[in-house]
């Protein structure tokens, strides 16, 4: 079984934008690898995308950067607003 090159560039991009994410927020907190798995899906969709639109300027090789990375930040937002939307159960000193 071998292992495409888009799928390790996915995960280094996607892990980058994660630690960038973490890196800006200040913490990770309980949610960094939902946040991971987002940005790494997340960048691996963007590359599908980039390719069939075509119209990344920035490329290596056959992965598109640009798209990759923005379609990344996408599936980190989408978790960091989910996570801010669910509500917590309340805790025993709140009662």
């Amino acid at each position: 079984m071998a292992l495409g090159p888009a799928h390790v560039l996915a995960f280094l991009i996607g892990g980058f934008h994660v630690a960038l994410f973490v890196f800006l927020r200040g913490r990770g907190g309980g949610r960094i690898l939902l946040v991971a798995c987002a940005a790494i899906l997340g960048a691996w969709a963007g590359d599908a995308v980039g390719g069939r639109l075509g119209i990344d300027p920035v490329r290596i090789g056959d992965f598109h950067l640009i798209s990759a990375s923005i379609v990344a930040w996408v599936g980190i937002g989408f978790v960091a607003v989910i996570w801010v939307l669910v509500p917590t159960p309340a805790s025993e000193e709140s009662r």
